[in-house]
């Protein structure tokens, strides 16, 4: 699970700049306006995060170390 969070991360920003580049091309195409377009970044950032998210409660369930067990908190990071 390691391994598809490190891809997930790792694609993050290739793929935001292949989507902006698409949104740019429709643009200047003239089917769309940029300003009716850019919502689809922040569509794709989300799944990017869900994606990582998922898979960090795939590892902790399986008794791997997630996001808030790296704070040092016995408790999984809840204060």
């Amino acid at each position: 699970m390691n391994d598809q969070r490190l891809l997930l991360g790792a694609i993050r920003g290739p793929v935001t700049m292949i989507v902006l580049g698409i949104l740019f091309l429709i643009d200047h195409l003239d089917y769309y306006s940029f300003r009716q377009t850019w919502p689809v970044l922040l569509i794709v950032m989300g799944l990017l995060t869900l994606g990582t998210r998922a898979s960090w409660s795939r590892d902790a369930g399986q008794g791997g170390a997630g996001p808030e067990s790296s704070s040092g908190n016995p408790s999984g990071g809840v204060s």
